[in-house]
């Protein structure tokens, strides 16, 4: 990349203009959350109406910003912008539209606006990039209406699994049914994967979803590692009987035994450094005068390396059983999730550093990261490399309403995810021998 493809293009860019950018983004963030399922809140989920209504107005905005524009076979929206000439292979930039319930308006929809917008001015620019330039609107990250996370980006990674099929949403319906009753083809999913040789890498752009940057002072981070989830469903049995009627020596009440188990999670959490959360708990029988027989909950655990995890569940597993015998409970695990962390590739990294020291003309190297959730980047780690960059959001909040970015943190984001861009294609091009 010349110094002119660096610094032209951001240099054209005016501050007003890229403010103006700035300020679209928002209320297309707005406008994209007035298209929910949910009175009074915010909820997308895969293959819903509220899907194809989101994804009508991603073609529309992609197709503004001079991206051919198609349908994958998974659902996700594409944009293209070719470089220098048609067929190269494509640096994919990447996010999602789909949310969680009650969710807020900037969790992957942020990181979708960016990328049309960036794509907007290379397009604009009149330089041309030595690959194509690819967007893409994913669906079902969150994994709320099947259960299973990062399904388009799996499609996509070519990783998706034919058991996928078997799903069934909480109404019944299976998840071979929504995708015909959405217009698409379960026999033709295959049609969405890349092959390798297509691709040269992945950008994402998403808010942090925790508090290091605003705690720091900085709009910008760059993500080292995503980290691997597992996620078990824990069941502990005892015996169900009249409250008034059983002394405690005859008690094996599940519900101690599972608050004495969650508390051993966040000890544990605590003294490993992993993340631990105990997010659902149910008792049966659930009357006001019976000891509970049974006691159902969620452990998701998650660190910065897959090592720190599995060492972490080991203790707890054993703090369970031992629990368990001490009490005379009998335990069961089931595993219903896990994904293994994923590392950011050294020179894309080495690319968003250098993309938010020059929009943000720091004197310090930009602070580093590693992402405590789970984005679509975990997935398409299986085509090609991957890197993220990181957006400050207010106190870390995120799943809620309350989630909010700064417009001038978005404009600045900008900058960076552009110059990020301009930097992939310098090294491309020393690695290609131009």
């Amino acid at each position: 990349m010349s110094a002119h493809s660096t610094t032209g293009t951001m240099s054209e860019m005016s501050a007003v203009r890229r403010d103006d950018q700035a300020r679209l983004i928002m209320a297309r963030c707005d406008e994209l959350a007035s298209h929910s399922s949910m009175d009074g809140g915010i909820e997308r989920v895969y293959l819903s109406p509220e899907h194809a209504q989101v994804d009508a107005l991603a073609a529309q905005w992609m197709a503004e910003a001079g991206l051919a524009t198609w349908r994958d076979a998974s659902g996700s929206r594409v944009g293209r912008l070719e470089g220098d000439r048609p067929g190269l292979p494509a640096l994919i930039l990447g996010s999602h539209l789909d949310t969680v319930p009650d969710a807020g308006r900037y969790d992957g929809i942020l990181g979708v606006l960016l990328e049309i917008e960036v794509a907007r001015r290379i397009g604009a620019s009149g330089a041309r990039l030595p690959f194509a330039l690819e967007t893409y609107a994913f669906h079902e990250e969150e994994g709320v209406r099947f259960g299973a996370t990062l399904l388009c980006s799996r499609a996509l990674a070519g990783t998706w699994n034919d058991d996928l099929w078997q799903l069934h949403d909480a109404q019944g319906v299976s998840l071979r049914q929504a995708f015909s009753d959405f217009g698409l083809c379960p026999e033709r999913i295959g049609e969405a994967a890349k092959k390798p040789a297509e691709v040269i890498g992945y950008l994402e752009a998403h808010i942090e979803q925790g508090p290091a940057l605003e705690a720091a002072g900085l709009p910008l981070g760059v993500v080292t590692s995503i980290a691997g989830a597992r996620r078990f469903e824990i069941t502990i049995t005892g015996e169900a009987r009249h409250a008034g009627g059983t002394p405690y020596p005859r008690r094996r009440d599940a519900l101690v035994g599972a608050a004495e188990a969650v508390a051993a999670v966040e000890r544990i959490g605590q003294q490993q450094d992993v993340i631990a959360t105990v997010g659902q708990l149910r008792v049966e029988p659930g009357a006001v005068n019976i000891v509970p027989g049974e006691a159902v909950f969620s452990l998701d655990l998650r660190a910065e390396t897959d090592e720190a995890r599995d060492r972490a569940w080991d203790l707890i597993h054993e703090e369970f059983e031992a629990i368990c015998r001490r009490r005379g409970l009998t335990l069961d695990i089931n595993q219903i999730h896990q994904a293994h962390g994923v590392g950011c590739a050294p020179a894309l990294m080495d690319a968003i550093g250098a993309g938010i020291t020059q929009a943000t003309a720091a004197t310090e190297p930009p602070m580093r990261m590693w992402s405590r959730a789970g984005h679509d980047a975990m997935a398409v780690a299986d085509l090609c490399e991957v890197a993220m960059l990181f957006v400050r959001c207010h106190d870390g909040i995120s799943h809620a309403p309350d989630e909010s970015v700064l417009t001038e943190d978005v404009a600045v984001a900008l900058d960076a995810y552009e110059a990020a861009i301009w930097q992939v294609a310098e090294h491309y091009r020393r690695r290609q021998g131009a």
